[in-house]
């Protein structure tokens, strides 16, 4: 399906009515969003998202009932008009040191009595407004203008868990782009190249296909695999190394595209040792894929989950498996020997879309295996998203 073939203000308005659902689920008058991720999925209005992930120059108002109304970067207002999302644009109130200095706290109290205006007309006397992360002097004023804070990223994780079908039709769209770039850098890649030069290729995919940006710089090769989490540097891949990355890529209109993968540097063959551990990672994403079914708990996954031998279980993933949708999201599921300690529960729910992970490197050893399968859960299962192949010869077929 193509962009032309989209029904982009369905594809808009349907995020908002999910987000507004859970505001009313959970008797909020309004929310009020800096994420420019999560602004972009309330509205589809996108504008310098890396910036403002750093700078609050920009904020969305979204009652549960009433008007929307995106408070935007100076001299921005004409980037979201036209969006059926949004009722009304206004210039936003920066508060930060950055841009107001000592003039915080009377920055912070302009912002908070241009918001407290309008939950008072659009709130039906209802004072429970969720706020994400903000300026403190910020949110204190909010406050005192008698209205009870809470988190908004309860609500907002929770709408954005469940994907509608042109929800489904952008993440394949995304992933699709994705593979391309993954493709062009299985392709170039050579002993001899720095990491940063085969890293280089996707980013210039990603931009090409209309993609936004990717979050990460996990590429590493040889020694630099293990432990897993070493971003991608200038050492050059050699010959017989592992080269490891996680896409984490936020493709055409902001879906998310995280999928890993792990290729042998040739000429020549894998070591027993390197498809040892490619064998290790491939049993356990396919064996803890198999397991995921609507209905299933959290904690019932994470028992029935693929036991990581003793060897590998010090490096391991932090999660089992984790939500994806704008970027990573709610719900993270975690091993069963951290679930007591800093996991929760919860239902795995149709049209959920999940990443499944597998780390495997021993303690001290030199190499290491990422892998990550990005699928939709279905009515009876789930559906595999990401197509990438995985790697013949670590597979220890002929090639």
């Amino acid at each position: 399906m193509t962009t032309a073939t989209i029904d982009l203000p369905r594809l808009r308005l349907g995020r908002l009515t999910r987000l507004r659902a859970e505001l009313r689920k959970n008797d909020l008058a309004a929310c009020i969003l800096v994420d420019p991720v999560n602004i972009r999925y309330a509205t589809g209005a996108r504008n310098m998202q890396v910036f403002h992930l750093r700078n609050p120059a920009r904020y969305l108002f979204v009652p549960a009932e009433g008007p929307v109304v995106l408070f935007e970067y100076t001299g921005c207002l004409h980037l979201a008009e036209g969006l059926e999302t949004i009722d009304e644009i206004r210039p936003a109130t920066t508060v930060s040191f950055g841009a107001a200095g000592p003039r915080v706290e009377e920055k912070a109290k302009v912002w908070a009595a241009e918001l407290a205006d309008l939950i008072r007309a659009h709130g039906g006397g209802n004072r429970r407004v969720a706020i994400e992360r903000v300026n403190y002097a910020a949110a204190a004023a909010l406050a005192a203008e008698g209205f009870h804070l809470s988190d908004a990223q309860d609500p907002v994780e929770r709408a954005r868990a469940i994907k509608s079908a042109d929800e489904i039709s952008r993440i394949r769209a995304s992933l699709a782009a994705v593979e391309d770039g993954v493709a062009r850098m299985r392709e170039h890649l050579r002993p001899g190249m720095s990491e940063n030069q085969l890293w280089a290729l996707l980013h210039q995919s990603v931009i090409e296909r209309d993609g936004d940006y990717i979050e990460t710089r996990l590429l590493s090769s040889g020694p630099r695999t293990n432990p897993w989490f070493h971003e991608t540097g200038r050492r050059e891949i050699e010959n017989g190394d592992l080269v490891a990355l996680d896409t984490d890529v936020v493709g055409p209109h902001g879906y998310y595209a995280d999928f890993s993968r792990t290729f042998f540097c040739g000429p020549g063959r894998p070591s027993d040792g390197q498809r040892r551990l490619y064998g290790l990672a491939c049993e356990q994403i396919h064996e803890n894929m198999a397991l995921i079914r609507p209905g299933t708990t959290f904690r019932e996954l994470s028992e029935k989950a693929w036991p990581i031998p003793d060897e590998y279980l010090d490096n391991r993933y932090f999660v089992l498996a984790h939500g994806v949708g704008m970027t990573g999201e709610y719900p993270y599921v975690l091993h069963a020997c951290d679930f007591d300690a800093h996991g929760y529960d919860g239902v795995i729910e149709p049209n959920m879309t999940l990443c499944v992970e597998s780390y495997i490197g021993a303690r001290g050893g030199r190499e290491g295996v990422k892998l990550e399968q990005q699928v939709l859960v279905t009515e009876t299962g789930v559906e595999l998203l990401s197509r990438f192949p995985f790697d013949e010869a670590l597979l220890g077929r002929e090639v």
